[in-house]
């Protein structure tokens, strides 16, 4: 019955791997390119997705230099634990942010909304001239342009749904930078393990650079705050400018947002200045140009040869970007960002240059 039995394949005919067959090094080779490409978009889509548990993160991160870099310094005058030294420097920021809302906290708010009469009448002033003069073709409507402000600002504050959800947020970052604070070695570590052996090294470098590089950078900002807000206060004060512990409070807070923060602040401290008298505004106008020079020439370059040196219009365009995409947390975390990441390019660089010579 040999009919019945299939018949012999010819001798010449080689069969070839089919499109699963892996086995195949062309098939192989494909493969690994396109789960590059995959992985770079599954990369993005869940930067894009985890962004604001991501912004956390690294504000925990930020908080967690900032409270070690007050610990280091600590220890150079007081020769204790760093333990003891991390619990009172935490400590003392908590006590001193309590301090000021306890005691400041009436008359912030009793000036908050003097500031917000303040600023609608000159607002209100400035759009009765522009369409005096014809700045305005049709005129303006404030009650419209004022709804209007007040609908973006409520778009813009949609980030954050709720004051619980704000409280949650400064919470978890307290939380996360206090525990990276009292053992940053451990989590470097884990990250660590997660790398091949031979690229820890090259990661340890780099991470002790950055943290460096962060320490500064916020001890810095820390201080032109302090400088910035102060210095407003008591120079306002002199010139009889009305909310000058308001506006010295705002000032400072804004100092950490660089650029930005100073044009906000200006805006606020010259319309203040103008809805008392002529004179007023003009003490206000010199007194933001005093407190921005002292900032900008004397502190800020200090700061820059400390940490990392980053071009203004880098650092600016840096916060139009991220406060684009991930608000208003997006915006401040903009500035260690890019000090992050240039810092980490620089690294690399000197980290390939060290192996280039060793292996010569």
């Amino acid at each position: 019955m040999s009919g019945d039995r299939p018949e012999a394949l010819p001798d010449a005919h080689v069969e070839e791997a089919g499109p699963v067959e892996l086995r195949d090094p062309v098939i192989r080779h494909e493969l690994k390119r396109a789960s590059v490409w995959v992985g770079l978009v599954l990369a993005v889509l869940g930067v894009i997705v985890l962004a604001q548990p991501l912004l956390l993160i690294f504000a925990g991160i930020v908080l967690a230099s900032m409270l070690d870099g007050g610990a280091r310094l600590l220890g150079r005058v007081l020769p204790i634990g760093r333990g003891w030294r991390l619990a009172i420097v935490t400590l003392s920021a908590v006590a001193f942010v309590v301090w000021t809302i306890v005691f400041t906290g009436t008359t912030v708010v009793s000036q908050a909304e003097a500031l917000r009469v303040t600023l609608s009448i000159q607002v209100a002033r400035i759009i009765a001239w522009a369409n005096h003069i014809g700045l305005v073709s049709g005129g303006v409507d404030i009650q419209q342009l004022g709804g209007q402000l007040m609908g973006t600002l409520g778009r813009l504050g949609s980030a954050v749904s709720s004051a619980l959800g704000a409280i949650t947020s400064l919470v978890m970052i307290l939380v996360i930078g206090i525990f990276i604070a009292v053992e940053p070695r451990l989590y470097q570590r884990g990250v660590a393990w997660m790398l091949p052996l031979e690229s820890r090294d090259r990661f340890y470098r780099t991470a002790e650079a950055m943290g460096y590089t962060m320490r500064r950078l916020m001890a810095g900002r820390l201080v032109g705050m302090a400088v910035e807000g102060i210095g407003t206060w008591f120079l306002l004060m002199i010139g009889g400018v009305p909310m000058a512990t308001l506006l010295g409070i705002l000032t400072g807070l804004l100092a950490f947002l660089p650029n930005i923060g100073a044009i906000i602040s200006g805006v606020l401290i010259v319309l203040a200045g103008f809805s008392v008298s002529v004179d007023a505004g003009l003490w206000a106008i010199g007194v933001y140009l005093v407190v921005q020079v002292v900032d900008g020439y004397l502190i800020v370059p200090y700061v820059a040869k400390k940490s990392v040196d980053m071009a203004p219009a880098l650092v600016l365009g840096a916060q139009l970007l991220f406060g684009a995409l991930f608000g208003l947390m997006g915006l401040a975390l903009a500035d260690p960002i890019v000090a992050m990441l240039k810092t980490a390019l620089e690294q690399k660089s000197e980290n390939d240059e060290l192996e280039a010579e060793a292996s010569a």
